[in-house]
């Protein structure tokens, strides 16, 4: 609907049904006026792309206009990106006509890194008597995940899914080849993939999602697990 409402109103919406965070290379590329991002469905997913949006220098300075959405989640969001644009669906055409280049922008790091003061237990949803299953999990991981409510139970085995599921994962090439399998595992669980931090081989971020999407997944959270791992969830996508 968001899309006909642009077109409409004589604009050219660009938008990828399989890429739900465009890559850095592709925004510049296709160098757009603004990036709306629609808060009706998935706010949380909305918050996430505004923060990755500025936290690239080649992105930031291209205008965020948040639409629609909860008026609680939207004043969350805007005490975090004070100089994105908010509007509703019937202004949004206006205000796309007005809309210029945000001088010194704000890079909101409490988003990607997750709010302080939160235990990663609280950061990934897992709560008291859950059963929590770890895939590949590095020696120590028990002090990568931090303390976690009484009664759950942790799983290693990896054909054991619990109602969560940390995937740690290493290299490219294997992540690619477990994807198919891991797609049918994220059917059944809330299901994290980690990386390390500040590898030089391509295991980043964004190769994890554009890869986990091409492979029928959606991602709608991230959050740093500690200084080493990050980690982003994903569920089939319906």
């Amino acid at each position: 609907m968001l899309i006909a409402q642009l077109k409409e109103a004589g604009f050219e919406a660009i938008y990828s049904e399989r890429t739900q965070s465009p890559s850095v290379v592709r925004i510049k590329k296709e160098a757009p006026v603004a990036i709306v991002i629609d808060l009706s469905r998935m706010p949380s997913h909305g918050r996430y792309v505004g923060a990755w949006v500025r936290g690239s220098k080649s992105t930031r300075e291209i205008p965020l206009v948040f639409v629609g959405g909860d008026p609680g989640k939207v004043e969350r969001i805007q005490a975090e990106i004070p100089d994105a644009v908010y509007t509703s669906h019937a202004k949004l055409a206006q205000v796309l006509r007005k809309v210029k280049p945000v001088k010194n922008p704000v890079v909101p790091k409490q988003i990607m890194e997750g709010d302080p003061g939160r235990t990663n237990a609280q950061k990934m949803g897992i709560t008291k008597a859950m059963r929590v299953g770890v895939i590949d999990a590095p020696i120590g991981y028990e002090r990568v995940l931090g303390p976690l409510p009484d009664g759950v139970e942790v799983e290693e085995d990896p054909f054991k899914p619990g109602t969560v599921t940390v995937w740690f994962v290493y290299d490219p090439g294997e992540y690619e080849a477990a994807l198919p399998e891991r797609r049918r595992l994220a059917a059944k669980t809330r299901l994290w993939i980690a990386w390390q931090k500040g590898r030089r081989d391509g295991l980043n971020g964004n190769f994890i999602r554009e890869r986990a999407i091409g492979m029928g997944l959606v991602d709608y959270k991230i959050c740093s697990l500690d200084a080493q791992w990050s980690a982003m969830v994903f569920t089939v996508k319906k």
